[in-house]
């Protein structure tokens, strides 16, 4: 399949909401508490569209993924009960999703990646991000892409595992 990230636009909502609403039940069927309380939605996927956040991961044209990539803005990763790996600069990823259509397939840690090109191609040399300690999909990832294990962090709906990855130039 011929893979393809790019950044979203707003005629684009309801198929990433569509992906985003499978992503929910999947939470919820694995048990997961994350993404139970209405967040996220279809606002804050227009807020990410609207502020260059949000990203789509297109498999022969088709949206199948989707991510909000964030330049140096996550204000609860400065209470990290922990230690990050760098202070530098960083790219964090937030609300991954990947269709139903799609799963099992290594999409999430290909958007990763994809989101690491976009950080070296910006001399951003760290990736960090976080989940919820019940999301065991979405931290087998973060473990297989490469992350280190930094801490908690405290998001508004409860504590987070948080990780980073420091990339480098090659």
């Amino acid at each position: 399949m011929n893979y393809n990230f790019r950044k979203a636009e707003l005629t684009e909502v309801p198929q990433i909401w569509t992906i985003i609403q499978q992503a929910i039940v999947r939470r919820k069927n694995d048990g997961s508490k994350q993404w139970q309380d209405g967040y996220p939605n279809e606002e804050i996927i227009k807020s990410d569209i609207k502020k260059g956040f949000a990203y789509i991961l297109t498999g022969n044209d088709e949206i199948i993924g989707y991510a909000a990539v964030i330049f140096n803005d996550e204000p609860a990763y400065n209470a990290i009960e922990g230690s990050w790996l760098s202070n530098e600069e960083f790219i964090v990823i937030h609300r991954i999703a990947i269709s139903d259509k799609q799963t099992g397939k290594g999409l999430a840690k290909l958007i990763m990646s994809f989101t690491e090109d976009i950080a070296l191609k910006n001399n951003i040399f760290s990736v960090k991000v976080d989940t919820n300690f019940d999301n065991i999909a979405m931290l087998k990832t973060f473990e297989r892409s490469g992350y280190t294990y930094c801490g908690e962090v405290m998001l508004w709906d409860g504590l987070r595992k948080a990780y980073e990855k420091k990339l480098f130039k090659v």
